[in-house]
């Protein structure tokens, strides 16, 4: 297991101790006031559905700012360099535009509890319980990568041993996870998403000051690892080498296509609270409103990692004892003073608790409502299913606290992350995307291309890139290849298995495919009253034309 370097202790004092401790008193406290509201399944999965849309927005983005976004991406920051944007700019915003616009109105209207939910609705059966496993399954391992980076965290504060920290944490969790449902989640994902910022902001204006600016940093960062480490697209051409070992055509289809779109637009940990919201407005702007601020966080957790990555050259080599996932707590030791610090020590606990909170909550509801109600014990009064839903919470963080030990083998949790999301999201969404666009896509396309997704992008990742096969330059670079592989391969299946087997009839395919769906009179309505600065497509293309534009002075 990788374990923080015995120097990076934080110099944390009464205060830094006490600002924690009411952290932590406000968020039970959240989850207690939260349990009121708590009467029925639908309450404790969905939050009733009555949410507007600022709070499932800011719940959104905060739900994806977890431990793992910010430690992961600070150490893709530092072993990559500016290339990170690529996650926000290319490999975001878009896809969290075609959420709300595209996709939201599907799911909203079809009133599915879950993703997978959506696909028995779609396909048949077997495409519902297989997406429903394969989802529970990877919102654990997702799971335990945010317990381990909270265990990072807690071992620089407290010097505990990570599997102390990963236990006490995971049961913190539990807790108001299971009081207060959903609700609990979402109200301090929102007070989760200004802690955080309030953490990362200092120590991104005191790492740039302490290397003495974004020049010197930039001229320092260029003389170790050379011009293109603080470009964007410098050295992306075909056949180029470039610290990502990624070119331009798996950055564009790799990440900003189908890992991106695999995991915005299918990852139940984010669609959740955009479901929660009351109306189908607000369920559109959910996603839209996270992407404003999503387009600058990229600043604040990039920033360290190159920070860190010029105090300590050698960092994430075998020449150094630290390693990429240690830049924000080097930072923290060596920039904080004593109460800021207890402020950037609660912000990373509220983007782990945000993290897993996310996975746990939609592993919960998948479970209960896809997996057990359906298909092992139907037909139950809706208490049984509420005392259910809290019981497999328990049964999963339980289970996040054994995969978090899988985390910890790998230097950089990011691309542990992007490697799962390749396997799992991938898959999922090229079924969507194809089932949603194509009425003859047929009932039985769905399972066999869920299998032919998932297993071409794991022997891609596990034979052809691991085994050697081919020589790929990095393991993001290997990421981006398998979830090309992986869509690709689900794409094929799918037509093939389309041509042999009966579509779904016509008239059950009524709101699930792309021009069979009819607004509502008071959708109408609701649509043609609406302040010019609510209108989603307004939204939605605005946060594209502002990513697009950031990445000018990044370019080459």
């Amino acid at each position: 297991m990788q374990t923080l370097a015995e120097g990076l202790r934080l110099p944390t004092n009464g205060l830094d101790y006490a600002i924690l401790a009411i952290y932590f008193v406000v968020v039970l406290g959240i989850g207690f006031m939260a349990r009121a509201s708590v009467r029925t399944s639908l309450d404790f999965f969905l939050s009733g559905r009555s949410l507007p849309a600022w709070v499932t927005g800011l719940a959104f983005v905060a739900a994806n700012l977890g431990a793992t976004e910010i430690l992961g991406m600070a150490a893709t920051g530092a072993q990559y360099g500016v290339a990170v944007v690529h996650w926000y700019w290319i490999g975001a915003i878009p896809a969290m535009v075609f959420l709300g616009l595209v996709m939201m109105p599907f799911y909203y209207r079809s009133k599915v509890r879950s993703v997978p939910e959506f696909l028995l609705q779609r396909f048949d059966r077997s495409a519902h319980l297989l997406s429903s496993v394969l989802f529970a399954f990877a919102a654990i391992l997702i799971a335990g990568v945010n317990l381990y980076a909270l265990s990072i965290v807690v071992e620089a504060l407290l010097g505990w041993p990570q599997w102390v920290a990963i236990v006490v944490a995971g049961l913190f969790v539990l807790v108001y996870i299971t009081i207060g449902g959903l609700s609990s989640a979402i109200y301090n994902e929102v007070l989760q998403f200004f802690v955080i910022l309030a953490a990362l902001i200092p120590i991104t204006v005191l790492g740039l000051k302490r290397v003495g600016g974004w020049g010197a940093m930039s001229e320092s960062l260029t003389k170790q690892h050379g011009g293109d480490f603080m470009t964007a697209w410098g050295g992306t051409g075909i056949g180029d080498a470039n610290p990502l070992g990624a070119n331009w055509l798996t950055i564009i289809l790799g990440l900003g296509f189908v890992l991106s779109f695999g995991y915005w637009t299918t990852n139940f940990a984010e669609v959740q609270r955009a479901l929660s919201a009351k109306n189908l407005s607000a369920a559109k702007r959910t996603p839209l409103i996270a992407a404003f601020p999503k387009i600058f966080i990229v600043f604040a957790v990039m920033i360290p990692g190159l920070v860190a990555a010029v105090i300590v050259p050698q960092i994430g080599t075998p020449d150094s004892d630290l390693t990429y996932n240690d830049a924000i707590p080097l930072l923290m030791q060596e920039l904080l003073p004593n109460g800021v610090l207890g402020i950037a020590v609660t912000g990373l606990l509220a983007a782990f608790m945000a993290g897993m909170a996310a996975n746990v909550s939609s592993f919960n509801t998948v479970f209960t409502t896809d997996i057990w109600q359906r298909y092992v014990v139907k037909d139950k009064p809706d208490t049984y299913y509420l005392r259910f839903g809290r019981l497999i919470t328990a049964i999963g963080v339980l289970a996040s606290i054994g995969t978090a030990f899988i985390a910890a083998s790998f230097s950089n949790i990011m691309s542990y992350l992007q490697t799962l999301f390749s396997f799992f999201n991938v898959p999922m969404f090229v079924v969507f995307i194809i089932g949603m666009f194509w009425k003859r896509a047929s009932m039985k396309s769905g399972v066999w291309g869920l299998v032919a997704g998932t297993a071409a992008a794991m022997v891609n990742y596990f034979w052809i890139y691991k085994g050697g096969v081919i020589d790929i330059p990095s393991d993001q670079g290997a990421n981006f290849v398998s979830a090309i592989v992986g869509f690709v391969a689900g794409a094929v299946v799918m037509v093939v298995v389309t041509l042999f087997t009966a579509p779904k009839p016509e008239a059950e395919l009524a709101g699930l495919v792309y021009g069979t769906e009819s607004p509502s009179p008071d959708e109408a309505l609701e649509e043609a009253d609406r302040a010019w600065y609510r209108k989603p497509a307004l939204l939605g293309w605005g946060a594209i034309v502002l990513a697009a534009l950031c990445y000018v002075p990044y370019s080459f």
